[in-house]
């Protein structure tokens, strides 16, 4: 049985919407992918960003760009705000229809702030190059204020980094954050010590890095620490108010709060109809990443709640590169006839997360690193699933002048003049 017509709209140009689309490169489909921004980030690395390591650049391609080989797709810059399941037709922000005959939807998380909205604006997370170049700011700004501060309480606010949450992302900020402190910037400033600085990381939970082994996370514990940050676990933040935060019963005067703590699946279920299957709502898909009762209907990546072999898989970048794989290759098969169902089987290819400076962690599962070793492994993965020569050559440069140097080329503040006021 062929299929009536070939029309695949693909929401998202992130890992998982950009590993479909490119399966369907030159293939008999018409294909649309629509995101709202018109690049595809490499998110792991955006902390760098962040922290002044990368550029936005080395991080983040033009989508059009990435698909300009392939005839056959077709590239929309727009926001979507609904899906019509019944007429087919996917419904962009400024009144625009996109009609589809299969749908992809593949639009990634957001921040979670535990039903405490209030405190985005006070403690910024990091999901997009626009937080990355916010939170730089932010972080740079920091120390530009502490330079003209003449009150030592105020100064010490100034320097004090609190970071939320002690996942990957956590740990990775705090590390580099404390290096910048601690090696990039003494020298720079004549009227304080930036190594003075104080980097918090506050996890709710009993450890750091709670996904690895307990062995490898005291590793990052300690590794941290070394570097000069403190860490507090078993005490979530109660509270914000501009320039503190309460952690437990106690409230600290911190001008720099960043969240690392939790994300929120895109507002996809609304669009599709069907109630969140989760307090982070993501939405229940069948074995092959089909919308239960709708097969043509597709929902992958950190928007879907996706069960391999009874567990769950993680909302890691490989996981959805192997999502967008598996549904291009379904739909490839449905477009020659097949309509077979195709259950989709989850590699997991291990845990990698970087804490400074020649300290890593890293979990195969059945071999585990930690240590300088684990660093250049962390390192190498990296730059392997970057995305053109250019961008590895360009990133290992980088990379191998920090780590020579200490000098960090992209501190650049942007956007707005920090000395009129940053809120």
């Amino acid at each position: 049985m062929t299929e009536p017509s070939n029309r695949i709209v693909v929401i998202g140009g992130g890992f998982g919407g950009l590993e479909t689309a490119m399966r369907l490169g030159s293939s008999a489909a018409r294909v649309t992918v629509v995101d709202q921004r018109n690049h595809h980030l490499f998110q792991p690395l955006l902390y760098q960003v962040a922290t002044a390591l990368l550029s936005t650049s080395e991080i983040a391609w033009p989508i059009r760009h990435l698909l300009r080989r392939y005839k056959n797709i077709e590239v929309v810059l727009g926001k979507v705000v609904g899906v019509d399941r019944q007429a087919r037709n996917v419904e962009l922000e400024d009144g625009a229809i996109l009609p589809f005959d299969q749908l992809v939807v593949a639009t990634g998380a957001r921040h979670a702030y535990f039903g405490h909205d209030e405190w985005e604006p006070l403690a910024p997370g990091l999901k997009t190059l626009e937080d990355a170049t916010t939170l730089r700011r932010r972080i740079l700004t920091a120390f530009e204020r502490a330079e003209r501060e003449p009150d030592p309480a105020r100064r010490a606010a100034w320097l004090t980094f609190v970071i939320v949450g002690g996942g990957p992302t956590g740990v990775e900020l705090a590390g580099t954050i404390a290096e910048l402190a601690h090696r990039t910037l003494p020298g720079d400033f004549r009227n304080f010590d930036p190594a003075s600085a104080r980097v918090l990381l506050v996890e709710g939970g009993p450890r750091v890095l709670a996904a690895f082994r307990p062995e490898l996370s005291d590793y990052a514990a300690r590794a941290l620490e070394k570097l000069g940050v403190e860490i507090r676990t078993g005490h979530p933040v109660s509270g914000m108010a501009a320039g503190e935060v309460s952690i437990g019963d106690t409230v600290l005067a911190a001008e720099t709060v960043i969240w690392a703590a939790g994300v929120q699946a895109s507002p996809a279920a609304t669009w599709l109809g069907v109630p969140p299957a989760d307090r982070a709502g993501r939405v229940k898909v069948e074995p092959d990443l089909s919308l239960p009762g709708d097969p043509d209907v597709f929902v992958i990546g950190d928007t879907a709640m996706v069960m391999s072999e009874g567990k769950p898989v993680p909302g890691v970048a490989p996981a959805a590169k192997q999502q967008g794989r598996h549904v291009g290759a379904t739909l490839l098969a449905r477009l020659a006839g097949d309509r077979t169902p195709r259950p989709f089987r989850y590699r997991d290819q291990g845990n990698l997360a970087t804490i400074g400076r020649k300290a890593a962690v890293v979990d195969f599962g059945w071999i585990r690193f930690k240590g300088g070793f684990a660093w250049w492994m962390w390192g190498l993965a990296h730059i392997f699933f970057l995305i053109g020569v250019r961008n590895r050559l360009a990133v290992a440069l980088s990379w191998l002048w920090i780590h020579t140097t200490g000098s960090r080329s992209a501190r650049l503040i942007t956007q707005r003049d920090p000395l009129v006021g940053d809120d």
